[in-house]
């Protein structure tokens, strides 16, 4: 059963590096596709991918979000025909809780997840009983435990997978006093925190100072969390599809993410750009 897991987590990480697409972008001239993405940064990217797609016959609209849970009821209830926003064990946990038949189709980028605060200058300055908040839905919350981990300020139990939560905490020998809080406002707090875990779109749009104020961020190399395009299981194999995903995984659009996110964000398909 490992075996066969290990098989289908590789061909899964294969399929989307290449960007299930060919390399030739299949026609569907003339379709509309509807993008649900999250609103900010995202909308200069998407601007040119839209262009790129504009040369192949499709009309990419945009629809904009600040909640991470609505695009993907919004394409599992077809009021779109794809999302750009998520990472795989986000979209596990929405499929384990939600029942979507909602599938990946290609890598977009990565954002790092980061621990940050305006108290301390290093990990290793945090003091006894520091108060760590921590994005409160399952997926990025097991993340920022697990960064935590990494660093060495907390052990969490054998085998919890990509999706810990605080309960799952072993040892703590700073007795750190994790705070839960949502996405959008953990960084916001960070004023009021010891330190925060805050992924790197809410991180800019707090106004956080991304390479001053961080002091611990995860490894990129191998990283779970490689956001994609998602489509609803039944359109993967479309025409329109394979033009949407090569429309994005081209090397102007890889510069304007590096542009719009400063370098803290980057591009995550075989072959692009990272400068």
């Amino acid at each position: 059963m490992r075996t066969t897991t290990t098989l289908k987590a590789a061909l899964f990480s294969l399929l989307l590096t290449c960007g299930i697409v060919g390399a030739q972008p299949a026609l569907a001239a003339g379709q509309t596709v509807r993008v649900g993405i999250m609103s900010g940064e995202d909308e200069d990217v998407w601007r040119a991918v839209a262009a790129n797609a504009a040369k192949h016959g499709i009309t990419v609209k945009v629809t904009t979000f600040s909640d991470y849970t609505q695009p993907n009821e919004a394409l599992a209830q077809h009021d779109l025909d794809a999302n750009s926003f998520q990472h795989k064990p986000y979209l596990d946990a929405q499929i384990a809780a939600r029942h979507y038949a909602i599938v990946p189709v290609g890598f977009t980028y990565v954002q790092p997840i980061g621990l940050y605060s305006r108290k301390v200058k290093s990990v290793e300055a945090l003091p006894q009983n520091a108060t760590i908040g921590v994005p409160n839905d399952p997926s990025n919350e097991g993340r920022a435990l697990l960064l935590l981990q990494a660093n060495g300020l907390i052990k969490l139990r054998p085998d919890v997978g990509l999706l810990p939560t605080a309960r799952d905490i072993a040892d703590n020998p700073k007795h750190i006093q994790i705070k839960e809080l949502d996405a959008g406002i953990v960084g916001r707090a960070i004023g009021d925190l010891d330190a925060a875990v805050v992924n790197t779109d809410w991180a800019i749009k707090a106004g956080i100072k991304i390479p001053q104020e961080r002091i611990a961020q995860e490894k990129v190399p191998g990283n779970p969390y490689r956001n994609f395009i998602a489509v609803n299981a039944k359109d993967a194999s479309a025409p329109w599809v394979k033009t949407l995903v090569d429309s994005y995984q081209q090397a102007n659009v890889a510069s304007s993410i590096l542009t719009v996110y400063h370098g803290a964000t980057l591009p995550a398909w075989e072959g692009a750009p990272q400068q």
